[in-house]
């Protein structure tokens, strides 16, 4: 084999992929492999299974999970969605796109789903999974199937199927196959005799099917046989499978094949004593060399072998039934079984070690080289080979979070947190600071900024930049830790370095206008903004154009421009419906300014709901401190308006405690000390009672006083109808009341008349 190619290239801009990026064999039911055994009592059972809102099918490898559910769907008079999953399904909103696009298949999903998974807004829970389950119950009765279950680990996106099965339709129907019981609160399901489950008990071939495989494989036993052999295999139908192959391959019939038991070690040890070792020198090569691929087509084979004829082995592999999928139609892609794939990557750790790291930095190659970094960033990491698993990061990190991949980014930056790597790659260092400021870890955000600042950084970044130290400059003037005048510098440094259509640049403008503005320049301030706004709508920088546009709209208000106020926000809030926000300080953003502008109306009930959301969010709002300041103090001074002054005190402390720990930033404490001045001056509200009621059932008692049904309460407040209900029944409770207007009558009572008459006032 030829030495590896270098693998030193410029860096450059990960292309934008899809959003409903899949292979078709994800999202279809497989077909039915010609002889395969009829589960017909199996396939019985689950056709009249219509109380249960939930199947599990669990069971090692082989125990044919995918073709009994294959059958069920050939049979069965309902619509079936089906994905089979993969790794890249732990990542929430991967997962949704595929459920979607298994809709698909029958007939084309909402456009405002559509949407939503393509552009996540303010967070999947809000607004993609809602409408997900949406579709889902239009689409009735239906059975969506998720396969490979265990292939999930995350806990986003098992919470996301849990959603799913809450908010499910009745009639429909949602199957988990895997090969360990799923991590699901199904304990609720399975005590209301909802849920229906298959086992290895289940699952294991009876003497009439095993002979039935046996048969259909070539191979025809006595019957006393073929009960030994079902015995030893105990009904495993890959193991009678297999056990067909060795004797049908040169075993004399009527010889007592290998007991076998199910342990991986010792199903290894078969498949190598009585298959591998038959075949040839060349095709085990070849199968063991392609093992290190997840997935494996002709001319990437042929790259990664440095050989030709690639595609004809695969084929060749598929006619002999070797444990070889297909995941197209046009058969170019496969995929090995997964146990099967398993065998053969010990296999060749143990005969050609020195191969593992060589093969995968040639299927780093190929994959860079057709525009999938993040399959070459895979294999680069399997490599060891760390400079070019950082670069393809250094390319992925920033398409990767704008297009609401979260998981799978953080996932990644979490492999760089060894001690060291952080100073030996300052690039992903500064990344990681950057997203973390975002997301509201303030001391992750400093401890990633420290090591980028120790690191040294030589060549050209994703952007053209030419060195670290812009992009070092932009993170440190978001943090902001010495004041706004040494913000200003680290701001205006950054723009005199970054590279022309950097997508560091919006943010780079931001901190600049911000400064400028607590420096008491609100006029170029504002032109600043304007600038970043434009820049952060070319690049794609969602939580920045959001700052921006929350930082001139609150220049507007301070001038009284009210019309250009309005106007600003407009624009803020279409782009946190249409555009995957999921940062805590834009969330945070847009609710403070949300709420200012729905008390400017007289909106009361609209700004109450985006106070306390903003509220909610306060606790990450100290990463960026001046940014986290304006918020608080936004917050703070709606919540005196609606005559909450507890709350507008919580959040004023929270303002103060930051500004004691950032010098320079006299502007916001001019207006902290003026708003706790009208704290102070605040009369106290007397004779109010709460009854022990939780923040969440004070959100819901004004609601309770309208004529919107529990399902229409939960869609304004973005829970699902069973929270409502449970809500209402524990307001009820500690009430002592048993309705509605029985609660509404004891609420006045108690003196809370006031948070009722908000909303009772807005209904009218």
């Amino acid at each position: 084999m030829s030495a590896p190619r270098s693998t030193a290239k410029p860096l450059e801009l990960a292309p934008v992929r899809p959003a409903f990026d899949f292979l078709e064999s994800k999202i279809r039911v497989p077909s039915l492999r010609p002889g395969s055994v009829s589960r017909t009592a199996l396939v019985n059972r689950l056709r009249v299974t219509t109380a249960e809102a939930v199947a599990t099918v669990v069971a090692p490898a082989g125990y044919g999970k995918t073709t009994l559910l294959a059958q069920w769907a050939e049979r069965d008079s309902r619509r079936f969605a089906w994905v089979a999953l993969d790794e890249r399904d732990n990542d929430p909103i991967v997962l949704l796109r595929h459920i979607a696009a298994a809709l698909e298949v029958d007939e084309p999903v909402e456009e405002r789903l559509v949407n939503a998974l393509e552009k996540p807004g303010s967070s999947i829970w809000t607004r993609a999974l809602p409408r997900l389950a949406q579709e889902l119950a239009h689409r009735g009765p239906i059975v969506l199937v998720l396969d490979d279950f265990n292939l999930l680990r995350t806990r986003a996106s098992l919470e996301a199927v849990a959603a799913l099965v809450e908010d499910e339709a009745e009639g429909s129907m949602l199957v988990i196959a895997g090969r360990t019981p799923p991590r699901l609160p199904l304990a609720g399901l399975r005590a209301g005799g909802r849920l229906l489950e298959l086992g290895v008990s289940d699952l294991a071939m009876t003497k009439r099917e095993a002979e039935m495989l046996l048969r259909q494989s070539g191979v025809r036993l006595g019957e006393e046989q073929t009960a030994e052999l079902v015995e030893q295999c105990e009904g495993w139908p890959a193991a009678l499978y297999l056990a067909a192959l060795s004797i049908r391959d040169g075993s004399a019939e009527g010889l007592e094949p290998a007991p076998l038991s199910g342990d991986d070690r010792y199903l290894a040890d078969y498949f190598h004593a009585e298959y591998l070792a038959r075949l040839r020198p060349g095709p085990l090569r070849f199968l063991r060399r392609t093992s290190v691929l997840e997935r494996m087509s002709g001319p990437l084979c042929d790259a990664m072998l440095d050989d030709e004829g690639s595609a004809h082995e695969l084929k060749k592999i598929e006619r002999a039934n070797l444990f070889l999928l297909p995941l197209d139609t046009r058969r170019e892609w496969y995929r090995y079984h997964h146990l099967f794939r398993d065998l053969l990557q010990r296999e060749l750790v143990e005969h050609e070690p020195e191969l593992v790291p060589v093969l995968h930095g040639r299927a780093a190659d190929w994959f860079e080289d057709h525009g999938d970094y993040e399959s070459a960033l895979e294999h680069a990491s399997a490599a060891g080979d760390l400079d070019r698993a950082a670069r393809l990061l250094t390319t992925l990190a920033l398409p990767l979070y704008y297009s609401g991949r979260l998981t799978t980014l953080e996932g990644w930056l979490a492999r760089f947190e060894r001690a060291g790597l952080l100073e030996r790659y300052p690039a992903i260092a500064v990344q990681g600071c950057r997203i973390h400021a975002l997301r509201g870890r303030s001391d992750d955000a400093e401890r990633w900024l420290g090591a980028a600042t120790r690191g040294r950084f030589r060549g050209t970044l994703p952007d053209g930049t030419q060195t670290i130290a812009p992009w070092v400059s932009t993170a440190r003037a978001w943090l902001c830790r010495d004041g706004a005048a040494q913000m200003l510098a680290d701001a205006e440094m950054a723009g005199r370095g970054l590279a022309e259509g950097s997508n560091w640049r919006p943010a780079a403008l931001v901190a600049q206008g911000a400064a400028v503005f607590l420096l008491g320049d609100p006029d170029r301030a504002d032109a600043l903004l304007a600038e970043a706004v434009t820049a952060a709508g070319e690049v794609g920088a969602t939580e920045t154009h959001v700052v921006a546009l929350g930082e001139r709209a609150l220049i507007a208000g301070e001038r009284d421009d009210h019309e250009a106020e309005d106007s600003l926000l407009d624009e803020l809030h279409e782009l946190v419906e249409t555009a995957a926000v999921d940062a805590q300080l834009a969330r945070s953003v847009d609710c403070a300014t949300t709420a200012r502008s729905m008390l400017r109306h007289g909106r009361w009930n609209e700004a109450r709901s985006a106070l306390n959301a903003g509220r909610e969010l306060s606790p990450f709002l100290g990463a960026v401190p001046w940014l986290g300041v304006q918020v608080r103090l936004e917050l703070a001074r709606g919540f005196v308006t609606v005559r909450d002054a507890e709350a507008g005190q919580e959040l004023l402390d929270g303002a103060l405690d930051l500004l004691a720990r950032v010098p320079g930033l006299d502007a916001l404490g001019a207006k902290a000390e003026e708003l706790q001045r009208e704290l102070d001056e605040a009369p106290e509200q007397e004779g109010v009672h709460l009854a022990g009621l939780t923040r969440a059932e004070l959100r819901l008692l004004p609601l309770l006083a309208t004529h919107l049904s529990f399902r229409e309460i939960a869609e304004q407040l973005f829970v699902s109808r069973n929270t409502i209900k449970t809500q209402a029944i524990s307001v009820y409770r500690k009430l002592g009341v048993s309705s509605r207007s029985e609660a509404v009558a004891e609420a006045q009572r108690l003196g809370l008349g006031e948070h009722l008459r908000v909303v009772v006032t807005n209904d009218r």
